[in-house]
């Protein structure tokens, strides 16, 4: 979000939200996978979850202060 003054001394609020598909979220038991990919599957599961995480504590109004679980 970014706020800029306009020409008449208003402040304009100018925003950008982007949607994206996240891939690898399927059910691991309905694509049937197996060995590495199943591994790979899960990692990538693990770090969509995390990125929940992060999206949900950022957008938190009440957690400014508190701590972003991110590295």
């Amino acid at each position: 979000v970014k706020i800029v003054d306009d020409e008449k001394g208003c402040l304009v609020r100018d925003s950008k939200l982007n949607f994206v598909d996240l891939a690898g979220s399927e059910k691991q038991k309905q694509t049937e996978v197996s060995g590495s990919a199943l591994k790979e599957a899960s990692s990538i599961n693990k770090s969509l979850t995390t990125l929940s995480l992060v999206i949900s504590k950022l957008a938190d109004k009440q957690s400014k202060a508190a701590h972003i679980p991110y590295r």
